[in-house]
């Protein structure tokens, strides 16, 4: 089992950047494949990015492609999300996870973090 922790949410303005960060923790977790994903008020969680365990493979919701990249730090066991030219409908809480195997898919994920709340006013 992989243990994750998210940080880096906030509240900023549209335009603006954050950047998340996903610290996990566990046995063999840096050998997990590693994804993002968000859930809006009264909406299902949905896939915004995901990355390979060796950096070598990226996949991006086309809502976000061109705006956030997903990156990691193997040697920190942190994967990180640059979100820049926030928009309103990028407000959620964002949650990272982990499993064996890269996908797009919520439900083949097995470990989630608890998730941090990223606010873009309208």
């Amino acid at each position: 089992q992989v243990q994750l922790v998210e940080s880096g949410g906030g509240s900023v303005q549209a335009g603006g950047s954050l950047r998340l960060s996903c610290a996990a923790s566990g046995r063999a977790s840096r050998n997990y494949d590693r994804g993002w994903f968000r859930q809006a008020p009264g909406k299902e969680r949905e896939f915004v990015a995901a990355i390979s365990w060796s950096g070598g493979s990226t996949s991006y919701a086309d809502s976000v492609k061109g705006r956030f990249t997903i990156s990691r730090d193997n040697a920190k066991n942190t994967v990180y999300l640059q979100m820049n030219s926030l928009k309103a409908e990028d407000t959620a809480v964002y949650y990272c996870a982990a499993r064996w195997g890269l996908t797009t898919t919520r439900n083949e994920y097995t470990d989630w973090g608890q998730g941090t709340q990223v606010t873009v006013p309208s």
